[in-house]
C-alpha cells in the first residue's frame, strides 16, 4: 500500500472514530426523546385533532414512533372516527357538515416535521403526511343550512390550536391507493358506491390567523388533485364492463381530464341478445380525450352536484346493434330517449356546452326476414350540445337542450342536423331539422336491402331536407327529397314482376319530375312502444323517403291490383295449356 493510500485510510479512520460516538449519542438522544415524549406527543396529537375539528373527530392509533434527527414519525393502526353525538348537536345548531368521513389506515407516515422550527418558533411544519392504502367511507347528507356555503371552515380552527402552536402547515397530504366507499344518505334507503385505486393529493394545508378567510384556499388547502387509473366496473346485469383508463382532476383549475372512457359489451353482437334472453339494444362506446373545465368543486363536495362550463370529447365511437330475429321482451321503451334518460341520472348534472369532434356513430339491426345486418353510419360527427342538464334551477331558466351536429352520412353525404330536446316535457317531446346533400343513392343499400328489401340500382341524391316534431308516440313533419336517375329492385317473391311494376308504375325516377312537379312527403309515423330512439329516427325518415319516391299507399294498392291481374292471367294461361294437353291425348 502506498504512503498516499495509508494517509487516506488514516483520515477516514479518524473521521469514523469521531462520527461513531456522535452517531451513537444522536441515536440514543433520539430514542430517549421518542420514549420520554411519546405519552405527551400522543396526547397532543389526539387533542389537536379533537380541538381542530370542533370535537367532531377523534384519532386513535396503537403507537407512535418518532425520529428527532430525521424529523420523521409514524402512527400505526390509525382510525379517524366521527362522533355521531357531536354531529347531532352540530346539526341541531345548524353547524354540521354535509360530508362525514371515517378513515382507517395501517400506517400514517409523517415526513419532515422540522423539530427545530417547532422548538424555536412554535410552528409545526410538516413536509408530507402519507396514507398508504387507506379505507375511506364518506357519508353525504345534504343539509339546507349549508346551501351556498363558501368552501371554508365555519370557525377558524386557529382558535383551537393557538394554545399549542403558532402555526400548523402541511405541504403535502398524500393518500395513495385508496379504497373509497361513498354512501348517499339523502334517499329513503341509503345508496352506496365503491371504487379503488384512487389517489388524492392535498396541497399546502395551513392553519394560521388568516388562512381560514383566504378566498384562494379551499377548506384551508391551496389545491386538491385527484388521480384514478385503470378503473373497471362490471355492470349489475353482467352484460358490460365500464372502463376508464386515466382520470385526473385539479380543484385549483376546475379542470378534469379522462384519457379514455368505455362501455364495453362482454359478448359479440349476435351473442349479446342470446345472453340477455331477448332482442336487446347492444351499446359499444369508446370516448377518448375527454375534458371538463369550469367545474364547481365546492358545490360537488357539498351536494354531489356536478356543474361544468365546458366539456370536450375528441375521437371515439358509439355503436348500437339489435338482433330483431330474436323475440322481443315486450318491454316499453317509453322514457328512454336521451334527454329523458338524462333526467333519471342519480345526482344533478349540468354541462353548459359539450363540444364533440370526430365521433363515429352507427345504428345496426339484424333483420329476421332478410337474415342480414342493415347499418346506418354517421362518421366524423362534430358539433355542440348546449344546456345539458337535469337540475331544476337550470331547466327553469331554459327548458330546451340543443344539439347542432354535422356528420358524414354513410361515409359519403354531408349531413347537418339540429335537435331541440324539451327537458321538462312529460311525453319526451323533441324536434329535429336538417339536410343531406350530394350523395350516390346506392350507398343506402347497406340499410335498404336488409331492412327494407329494397335495392337501389341507380340514383343521385341532390338534397334531402327534413323538419320533424316528435314525442314518445308519433312523429310528424315534412321531408323534401330531391334526386334524379332513380331505379330500384324489390327483393321478395315475384320480384321480377314487382320490380318491373315498381320502376314503371310506382317509382318516380326524379323529384322534381320531368314536368317540374315536386313531391313533398308529409310524415305521420307512429312509433312502436318497444322501438329505440335510433330506430324511431331512421324509420320516420324512411317513411318520408318511400313516399317521395312513389311508395304511397295509393300506388302500392294499385300495384297490388296489377299483380293480381298478372297472377290471374298466368293462372288462366296455365289452365288453357292443361286443357290443350288433355285434348291432345
Amino acid at each position: 500500500m502506498s504512503d498516499t493510500s495509508h494517509k487516506n485510510f488514516r483520515i477516514i479512520k479518524y473521521i469514523a472514530v469521531i462520527l461513531l460516538p456522535v452517531s451513537i449519542m444522536s441515536t440514543a438522544i433520539s430514542w430517549y426523546l421518542s420514549e420520554k415524549l411519546r405519552p405527551s406527543i400522543t396526547a397532543e396529537v389526539k387533542a389537536l385533532v379533537y380541538t381542530a375539528t370542533d370535537s367532531l373527530y377523534r384519532i386513535e392509533f396503537s403507537t407512535i414512533r418518532t425520529n428527532w434527527i430525521t424529523g420523521n414519525a409514524s402512527l400505526y393502526d390509525v382510525n379517524i372516527i366521527p362522533d355521531t353525538m357531536v354531529l347531532k348537536r352540530q346539526n341541531a345548531r345548524k353547524e354540521g357538515p354535509n360530508n362525514v368521513y371515517t378513515i382507517r389506515v395501517k400506517r400514517l407516515m409523517i415526513r419532515g416535521f422540522h423539530p427545530w422550527t417547532l422548538y424555536r418558533e412554535n410552528k409545526l411544519h410538516i413536509t408530507e403526511l402519507l396514507f398508504v392504502k387507506p379505507d375511506i367511507i364518506m357519508v353525504n347528507k345534504q343539509l339546507p343550512f349549508n346551501e351556498n356555503k363558501p368552501p371554508r371552515p365555519r370557525y377558524n380552527p386557529y382558535a383551537y390550536i393557538s394554545k399549542y402552536l403558532a402555526e400548523l402547515r402541511v405541504s403535502n397530504i398524500n393518500l395513495r391507493d385508496i379504497k373509497f366507499k361513498y354512501i348517499n344518505n339523502n334517499e329513503a334507503v341509503p345508496i352506496a358506491d365503491s371504487l379503488s385505486n384512487l389517489n388524492i393529493r392535498l396541497k399546502d394545508w395551513l392553519i394560521d390567523p388568516t388562512a381560514a378567510e383566504d378566498p384562494k384556499r379551499l377548506y384551508l388547502l391551496k389545491d386538491i388533485v385527484l388521480n384514478l387509473n385503470d378503473y373497471v366496473y362490471a355492470t349489475p346485469d353482467s352484460l358490460y364492463h365500464i372502463k376508464m383508463k386515466k382520470l385526473e382532476f385539479r380543484a385549483s383549475t376546475g379542470r378534469l381530464k379522462i384519457d379514455q372512457f368505455g362501455v364495453i359489451p362482454k359478448y359479440p353482437e349476435m351473442d349479446f341478445g342470446l345472453k340477455a334472453g331477448y332482442a336487446k339494444d347492444r351499446y359499444n362506446i369508446s370516448l377518448n380525450q375527454i375534458s371538463l373545465s369550469g367545474i364547481n368543486f365546492p358545490l360537488y363536495l357539498s351536494t354531489q352536484e356536478l356543474f361544468a362550463k365546458d366539456m370536450n370529447i375528441d375521437n371515439g365511437f358509439l355503436a348500437v346493434f339489435n338482433n330483431n330475429a330474436l323475440p322481443g321482451k315486450g318491454l316499453s321503451k317509453r322514457g328512454k330517449f336521451p334527454h329523458q334518460l338524462l333526467q333519471t341520472v342519480r345526482g344533478l348534472i349540468t354541462v353548459q356546452k359539450l363540444k364533440l369532434n370526430n365521433i363515429d356513430i352507427s345504428y345496426a339491426e339484424h333483420d329476421k326476414e332478410s337474415k342480414e345486418k342493415g347499418i346506418v353510419t354517421f362518421r366524423n360527427t362534430r358539433g355542440e350540445i348546449s344546456n345539458l342538464t337535469n337540475a331544476p334551477k337550470y331547466k327553469a331558466r331554459n327548458p330546451v337542450m340543443t344539439a347542432n351536429l354535422q356528420s358524414q352520412f354513410m361515409d359519403k353525404g354531408d349531413l347537418k342536423v339540429n335537435f331541440k330536446f324539451h327537458l321538462t316535457a312529460n311525453n319526451g317531446f323533441f324536434s329535429y331539422a336538417g339536410s343531406l346533400k350530394n350523395m350516390d343513392g346506392r350507398v343506402l343499400n347497406k340499410v335498404t336491402r336488409p331492412l327494407g328489401l329494397l335495392q337501389i340500382k341507380s340514383g343521385v341524391i341532390d338534397e334531402l331536407a327534413f323538419n320533424i316534431r316528435a314525442n314518445e308516440n308519433i312523429a310528424a313533419g315534412n321531408l323534401d327529397f330531391r334526386y334524379h336517375n332513380l331505379g330500384v329492385r324489390i327483393l321478395e317473391r315475384a320480384k321480377g314482376w314487382i320490380s318491373f311494376l315498381a320502376n314503371n308504375l310506382i317509382i318516380n325516377s326524379a323529384n322534381p319530375g320531368r314536368e317540374g312537379e315536386f313531391v313533398q312527403a308529409k310524415i305521420n309515423y307512429t312509433r312502436a312502444p318497444t322501438a329505440s330512439f335510433f330506430s324511431f329516427l331512421y324509420k320516420t325518415l324512411f317513411q318520408g323517403i318511400r313516399h317521395s319516391i312513389g311508395f304511397t299507399a295509393e300506388k302500392e294498392k294499385a300495384i297490388k291490383v296489377q299483380i293480381e291481374k298478372f297472377e290471374k292471367m298466368k293462372s288462366d294461361r296455365d289452365e288453357r295449356r292443361e286443357n290443350r294437353r288433355k285434348r291432345a291425348k
